[in-house]
């Protein structure tokens, strides 16, 4: 089985600073993508930023400039640094990545979700 566990989020003004981090665990034989979601109250789950296994990223329009996603391959963990936060960035956070497994292939796994809060 393959399990991802989130950590960093949190309460912070408008204007501030968190990072996130997503951590897989499990029989993994690769990770091709790492990306990060996020789902408003309300709101349909939203796609913010990936990178991919060659180091390319992407970004939603909404977060350029302001939001940078990274890797560490070795430790099977993806990251988030959010940077001039706004109300409208809060959300719970989801990281997700396709993963491989020797025995089963390849699918999407999800992590449980990190709330963040921005206040105004």
């Amino acid at each position: 089985q393959v399990q991802l566990v989130e950590s960093g989020g949190g309460l912070v003004q408008a204007g501030g600073s968190l990072s996130l981090s997503c951590a897989a665990s499990g029989s993994i034989f690769s990770i091709n993508t790492m990306g990060w979601y996020r789902q408003a109250p309300g709101k349909q789950r939203e796609f913010v930023a990936r990178v991919f296994g060659g180091g390319g990223t992407d970004y939603a329009d909404s977060v350029k400039g302001r939001f940078t996603i990274s890797s560490d391959n070795a430790k099977n963990t993806v990251y988030l640094q959010m940077n001039s936060l706004q109300p409208e960035d809060t959300a719970v956070y989801y990281c997700k990545m396709t993963v491989t497994r020797r025995m089963t292939g390849t699918r999407e796994y999800w992590g449980q979700g990190t709330q963040v809060t921005v206040s105004s």
